[in-house]
């Protein structure tokens, strides 16, 4: 597959100040054949009569991912190009805007879902695989991960994340540091990769010598099969919607790949 190129767009914005970035960036199973007496009524498949029948085995669920193949499965700073580059640590933004507290009377879920963020477990559970790319031009980190949960809980998760538009559209919280928030969520729209999917924009704004300052983050879960995979892009400036549905789609298509590689093997 030729790599998915993202080339930058030139956005016109104003610097923020020194001291403003210094403070923000802190199977049906079948019957087999029987002989039976043709003077002899044939007994039905629920009665006592047929318990002998012999039956195939249903088929085995996937086995998880190993390791290996959930790697393998992870984009690349090279699928989306320049400039995007293989991450140097974690966001400097993470603790200012998403290690917070919810204002008192606001929903759990509110609260539920920016410690999710912060602890990069959308899907309530460690990563299989984890990879994390910088794009410095706009301020931005991508974080694509792999995880093991079964399918029934992807699917709750996905149906949590469907009801957070409504219940959690905007909502007060503050920072460690005592600065307050303002917090937006809203439904994102994706592209139709995988079998089950949810997007959401998640906007912090805060007000530094009476300048709004905003933290962006575009979610997604995706399921694909039997597994599933989270991705995040967040930054302070620019993060671009194009970037995220691009690593969605590449996403989907490298996990089918990988596990139907890993059938053909088997």
């Amino acid at each position: 597959m030729a790599p998915t190129t993202i080339r930058p767009r030139r956005t016109t914005r104003r610097a923020a100040p020194a001291a403003l970035a210094t403070a923000v960036l802190l199977g049906a199973a079948a019957c087999s054949a029987i002989e039976v007496d043709p003077e002899r009524p044939t007994a039905p498949a629920s009665s006592p009569s047929a318990a002998g029948v012999s039956r195939s085995p249903a088929p085995a669920a996937p086995a998880a991912l190993t390791a290996a193949q959930a790697q393998s499965a992870l984009i690349t700073w090279a699928d989306l190009g320049e400039p995007w580059a293989p991450t140097q640590g974690a966001a400097p933004w993470r603790d200012a805007f998403l290690k917070v507290r919810v204002a008192r009377g606001t929903a759990p879920d509110c609260q539920r879902l920016l410690d999710a963020l912060y602890a990069d477990e959308l899907l309530g559970a460690p990563a299989r695989a984890v990879v994390g790319l910088d794009d410095t031009y706009h301020r931005a980190q991508l974080r694509h991960q792999i995880t093991t949960q079964r399918p029934a809980a992807v699917d709750r998760t996905l149906g949590w994340l469907r009801t957070l538009p409504g219940r959690c559209a905007t909502f007060a919280a503050t920072s460690a540091n005592g600065t307050a928030q303002r917090v937006e969520v809203a439904g994102a729209e994706l592209p139709e990769a995988g079998d089950a999917r949810q997007g959401l924009r998640v906007t912090s704004t805060i007000e530094y010598r009476g300048e709004p300052v905003s933290l962006t983050v575009d979610v997604a879960v995706v399921r694909v099969g039997r597994d599933a995979f989270t991705l995040t892009n967040g930054g302070l400036g620019d993060v671009r919607p194009e970037v995220t549905a691009a690593a969605v789609r590449l996403g989907a298509e490298r996990l089918a790949a990988v596990r139907k590689q890993g059938r053909v093997l088997v």
